[in-house]
């Protein structure tokens, strides 16, 4: 059975719960033997949620999918390595004769390798911290459950793991080389089980061309480790080992050129799974829903943050529409981003929580179509939402290319008034109008009370605003202009 033969042992649909139960499932039935299928399937389950806590890196700050990785890692590589030359020993089978002498030295040779890498194998799984990884599974397990399959957090994910695997293919068709073809497995792999563990529905269309491409890349691969093998060896004759050599040229050509039949040109399968992914529009939505998403769990009240992004970008439109701010490319997205995270810190540090906020921000990997420097301009943004006014001299902001600083803070002042009608968390205030009138800037809020405790905070919160825009800003309520 070459490694590609894959025997995968559950449904696609299975998430973290069930996966990291087979781990501990599969790891006891191994019983010192670690055979080739046992190997396989507990290597299957590892994988499983390995790759599942990689992607969840990305959209949850929880520390504990880093953990996870790093639990499983050793016994993983220790795999690994056994499963590749327990594969080897499979090609070696198939590709030689019984009395073929080159076949009995490379099995002898691989046999030797394989018990040294059984006994590795052996010391991994006693390592291997059981009770810590049943508890992190199960603490993470609800956070697994609360992005929906099939979303556009993970439809995002997805067109990031295609794109990147796409440019691997098309770098490898430029330079059909052994490293070009292994990166470009890898890439695919990262594609597969993005697609096999969150997107359930188009694994039901896709899954069977995906692995089989994984397959022929993966068999491929083996045959060239295999081969550069047996030319390490100078104790084979020559023309014995330049007929395996040919054997093996052989069988690796036909596997790329199966992958090139389904994969090369403008009706491959590479541009079936992209048309079944979001396209540019929606990918905007997707981006965002994916920073909401990374907020989700850490937010005390998204709510809260949701309301105050409403009002922001209200702000925003009214302040745009009038020509009272002029800002640069993508910074709409930016404030509503900054709206969507300014509360991350409250979590972690009551006091201040607006700088933690800035921390945790800078550390976010960008969303595709997102920059790091888009992210700092978030950060900037939520930094200042309260508290100190930002001067020219912070760090945070020289980090920033000076042409884009002034906008940044202006989107600040935005984002910190639009928070002070809602400080107290009450949600009473529901919506904003602005207007322009007479060289001064109107902003009505609905439901805000003129006398209440709202009124004299928003009375410090515009002051970033005003000098921003150079005019002063009356707040008022929608229903005392309608009275």
């Amino acid at each position: 059975m070459a490694r590609g033969k894959t025997r995968e042992i559950s449904s696609s649909t299975a998430g973290l719960e069930y996966w990291a139960h087979r781990v501990l499932v599969e790891s006891g039935k191994i019983d010192g033997h670690f055979n080739s299928d046992a190997v396989h399937d507990l290597r299957v389950a590892l994988r499983r949620c390995r790759s599942m806590a990689a992607d969840f890196v990305l959209i949850d700050p929880d520390p504990g999918w880093k953990h996870l990785k790093k639990i499983g890692k050793a016994l993983f590589g220790r795999l690994g390595e056994l499963r590749d030359v327990q594969v080897m020993v499979e090609w070696v089978n198939r590709l030689g004769q019984a009395d073929d002498p080159i076949r009995k030295s490379l099995l002898d040779t691989l046999a030797t390798k394989e018990q040294k890498l059984k006994k590795d194998a052996q010391d991994a799984l006693l390592r291997f911290d059981r009770k810590h990884w049943e508890e992190l599974a199960e603490k993470l397990r609800k956070h697994n459950e609360k992005v929906p399959l099939d979303g556009l957090v993970f439809q995002e994910l997805a067109v990031e793991c295609w794109g990147n695997a796409y440019r691997l293919h098309c770098r490898a068709l430029q330079n059909p080389s052994q490293m070009a073809f292994h990166q470009l497995r890898i890439g695919l792999k990262k594609f597969r089980y993005t697609v096999e563990n969150f997107l359930p529905q188009r694994n039901k269309r896709w899954g069977e061309d995906l692995a089989k491409s994984q397959d022929l890349l993966g068999e491929a691969h083996d045959l060239g480790v295999l081969l550069a093998t047996l030319r390490a060896r100078r104790d084979f004759g020559h023309e014995q080992r330049l007929h395996w050599q040919n054997k093996i040229k052989e069988e690796r050509q036909h596997r790329l050129e199966d992958y090139l039949r389904r994969m090369a040109g403008p009706h491959s399968l590479w541009q079936v799974w992209r048309a079944g992914l979001l396209n540019n529009g929606a990918l905007e939505k997707a981006t965002l829903a994916r920073l909401r998403t990374w907020a989700s769990f850490l937010d005390p009240d998204p709510e809260h943050s949701g309301l105050v992004t409403q009002l922001a970008l209200q702000l925003y439109d009214g302040l745009l529409r009038d020509k009272v701010l002029y800002t640069g490319k993508n910074f709409r997205r930016i404030l509503e981003a900054a709206a969507l995270l300014h509360d991350v810190g409250r979590a972690r540090q009551k006091q201040g929580h607006q700088k933690e906020s800035y921390r945790l921000i800078r550390k976010i990997v960008p969303p595709l179509g997102w920059t790091a420097q888009d992210l700092q301009a978030v950060a900037v943004v939520a930094r200042y939402h309260c508290g100190a006014l930002p001067h020219s001299g912070e760090k945070c902001l020289r980090q920033l290319p000076a042409s884009r600083r002034f906008g940044t803070v202006r989107l600040a002042g935005v984002l910190r008034l639009a928070n002070a009608f809602d400080l107290s968390h009450d949600e009473r205030v529901r919506g904003l109008h602005v207007g322009k009138h007479d060289g001064s800037l109107s902003v009505r809020g609905e439901g805000y009370d003129e006398t209440g405790p709202t009124a004299e905070r928003l009375a410090a919160a515009r002051y970033l605003l005003e000098i921003n825009c150079h005019m002063p800003i009356l707040v008022r309520s929608w229903a005392s202009v309608h009275k």
